[in-house]
């Protein structure tokens, strides 16, 4: 394994003593997606308690698209607030100053282009007052389209609301959390600190595996997060270059330094793998539409992560000639 220069996690200071403390901050962080920014917005104020119980508040890193504080002050009047970054400064850091910027004992990043069902915030409340040693809690996830059509929903982590156990042992393998779905304890933010400043992509992930290294998690089965998969997103475009595997290639090298030591080799291996057999199947995905780009670039993204048989397997898989339909008279 490459060696990884240590990089320290960006300090998130506790909130000032006398500073109003709701229970809740939901953060949107926006960057170029106002066109679905006002159906997020209205998916929190629908079921937001009273602000003092609850802070919203949209942060854009600086869009030069379009305009997300006119849909901010259109959608959501006095009740949310927004702040600009005076310069695009890239994800990671605009989720840490999400963090920053909340005032609420749990924090909810909720991104610009996705949506939270009714009864969330009231189904999550309900298991953090049940287990209060959780430092972090989520729910199932549905996938949308870019027309707020359903397409699948998350695997199940289990089938009643509770502590998910040895949830560590999966996560560090690959990302079962989507952003949209889980809320942190500020207090876990300012312990481990905020998100790490060079994944771009699977900053998120990171995170998600260093709060399960440290504190338990609770999980609500119901599918009450809602997220979007579209052409233009950061997901899709990452997809066609191969960056969304090497970034997670570089996640698994900067954990395998914080898992428990008795199992950070087998897990980051076990990693390397499955990312490397995801690559191959995004290279099918790519291959299907012409993307020859794209697909190579997955497969090299692929054997970068892994040579191991079960990936030399599904690249013969993806090369086999497909059998021809008969022709039918």
């Amino acid at each position: 394994m490459a060696s990884v220069t240590a990089v320290p996690y960006p300090e998130i200071p506790p909130v000032a003593s006398g500073v109003e403390r709701p229970f809740w901050s939901v953060m949107i962080p926006t960057y170029n997606c106002a066109g679905y920014l006002a159906d997020t917005i209205r998916s929190v104020l629908d079921q937001a308690p009273p602000p003092g119980e609850m802070q919203i508040e949209v942060i854009d890193d600086h869009s030069d698209r379009d305009d997300p504080a006119e849909v901010t002050h259109r959608v959501g009047g006095d009740r949310v607030t927004f702040f600009r970054h005076p310069r695009n400064v890239g994800p990671q850091a605009t989720f840490t100053t999400c963090v920053r910027r909340a005032r609420g004992q749990w924090v909810h990043i909720l991104h610009g282009d996705d949506m939270v069902r009714d009864g969330y915030y009231a189904a999550l409340r309900r298991g953090i007052e049940r287990a209060p040693a959780v430092h972090a809690a989520f729910c199932r996830v549905m996938t949308i389209d870019a027309s707020n059509h359903w397409l699948e929903p998350s695997p199940l982590e289990r089938h009643d609301p509770g502590i998910v156990p040895d949830l560590l042992e999966r996560l560090a393998v690959f990302n079962g959390i989507m952003f949209p779905s889980i809320a942190v304890r500020r207090s876990a933010y300012e312990s481990l600190g905020g998100f790490h400043p060079e994944l771009f992509h699977a900053a998120d992930w990171d995170m998600w595996k260093r709060i399960a290294a440290h504190y338990p998690v609770w999980y609500e089965p119901e599918a009450l997060a809602l997220y979007r998969i579209h052409q233009q997103s950061d997901t899709s475009r990452l997809m066609r270059t191969g960056a969304n595997i090497r970034d997670a290639r570089h996640a698994i090298a900067i954990a395998e330094h914080y898992l428990p030591a008795d199992r950070a080799a087998r897990l980051s291996r076990e990693a390397r793998l499955h990312h490397a057999l995801y690559a191959i199947e995004l290279a099918q995905e790519r291959m299907q539409t012409a993307d020859w780009a794209g697909t190579w670039a997955q497969v090299r993204a692929a054997f970068a992560c892994s040579s191991a048989w079960p990936v030399w397997k599904a690249l013969f898989g993806l090369l086999a000639p497909r059998p021809t339909s008969p022709a039918r008279n």
